[in-house]
């Protein structure tokens, strides 16, 4: 097998400007398949990430998400005195009462906007969300109207800077602060107190409530006190699988429209692999008799012509992974299909994503040199050394 390798390697060698077309071909095929899934993988990993498994989120029934929820005084008392909340350092309940709205900010650099989170928090809200580190100024002080950016926010929209104002819901909002809450969805938010967000929005409910529980408690004990109370229309999920379920609809559409897009490269790419091979075929006939001549048999000639074919696979494959690769450097923004805000993330590769990449740049190789390998095996001995 060694011999065949070492043959077949020598043969594209030979061809040089052919090899490096139709590997260039397959990297970029390579390159779009690993891209995409990337992007799927780094929006998931942005949005789980947001999440923990030791916090609880309440919505009201029927809400998929906390822009769709509403959570009226009333009700927010009652989860108030759940016995599953934890409690802090402080000996108060490790628990927020939060409000989401969404505002449209102008992009620096050019005239679009987008939709932005403005997250309503309580004063346990920090406590919660332990990876929000503030790196600039201070925390807003509650019943002003002081708000701090994500760092996301600050780096890609107009007036978010430290010291600036936004004019959102009829008045002037003063940035005290700039946090980062580090892969998370919470660096693309701004954040101000809830109760002054409500009077300045004119809302009546909140959004959402979030709590830790506690050790010795389960969310099953939570979801059974709901049940068992007429007046409580609201469920119980924990953050990180909240979270979870909003990736899951926006890294499905990439990842189908990231498949369709490799369709159609690859088959142009193995079209290209099977010119390729054919070419050497038929430029290696004489070539083809001598080696049956020698004693090698057809099953010898399919697997040195597969080989060649499967080598320019591997190398298409590389090239293109290690393009993709540099990916991981950038920072794009794109809209939560759940939220409609837009959202920051990075392109994230994984050891799955680049055996998945080789492996479909291995079939592109393999699909692309059957049928070339076949032909060259099946050539007649005689007809081969009329070649020569």
């Amino acid at each position: 097998m060694s011999l065949l390798f070492f043959y077949g390697l020598r043969n594209l060698f030979t061809r040089r400007l052919t090899t490096i077309l139709t590997t260039l071909g397959m990297a970029l095929v390579v390159f779009v398949f690993a891209s995409i899934i990337m992007l799927a993988e780094g929006l998931q990993k942005t949005l789980i990430e947001t999440g923990t498994n030791d916090n609880v989120v309440i919505l009201r029934k029927s809400a998929e998400t906390e822009v769709q929820s509403g959570i009226d005084r009333d009700q927010a008392s009652i989860v108030e005195t759940l016995p599953e909340i934890a409690f802090g350092i402080d000996g108060q309940r490790l628990l927020a009462k939060e409000l989401l709205v969404l505002i449209t900010l102008q992009k620096k650099g050019s005239d679009s906007i987008a939709n932005v989170i403005i997250r309503g928090i309580g004063k346990q809200s920090f406590s919660l969300r332990p990876q929000a580190k503030l790196l600039s100024g201070r925390i807003p002080r509650f019943g002003t109207s002081e708000i701090i950016v994500g760092q996301s926010v600050a780096k890609r929209f107009k007036n978010a800077a430290l010291g600036s104002e936004l004019f959102f819901a009829m008045r002037s909002w003063n940035i005290v602060g700039i946090f980062d809450a580090g892969d998370t969805g919470f660096s693309s938010e701004i954040w101000g107190g809830a109760d002054q967000l409500m009077q300045a929005f004119r809302r009546q409910a909140y959004s959402s409530i979030i709590f830790r529980l506690n050790g010795s408690s389960s969310l099953s004990g939570i979801k059974a006190h709901f049940a068992n109370d007429p007046r409580v229309t609201l469920y119980a999920i924990r953050e990180k699988d909240y979270y979870k379920k909003q990736s899951e609809t926006m890294s499905t559409f990439l990842r189908i429209l990231g498949l369709s897009l490799t369709l159609i490269f690859s088959i142009g790419a193995v079209v290209g692999a099977m010119i390729t091979m054919y070419a050497a075929v038929a430029n290696r006939t004489a070539e083809i008799g001598t080696l049956r001549a020698l004693g090698f048999q057809r099953t010898n000639i399919l697997l040195a012509f597969l080989l060649e074919s499967l080598i320019l696979g591997f190398f298409g494959g590389c090239a293109g992974l290690l393009f993709a690769s540099l990916l991981q450097f950038i920072t794009v923004s794109t809209m939560n299909f759940q939220t409609f805000s837009e959202l920051a993330f990075s392109f994230a590769i994984t050891p799955g994503i680049i055996m998945k990449a080789m492996a479909f740049s291995l079939f592109m190789g393999f699909a692309g040199g059957i049928l070339p390998a076949i032909r060259a095996s099946r050539m007649n001995l005689v007809d081969s050394l009329h070649e020569v």
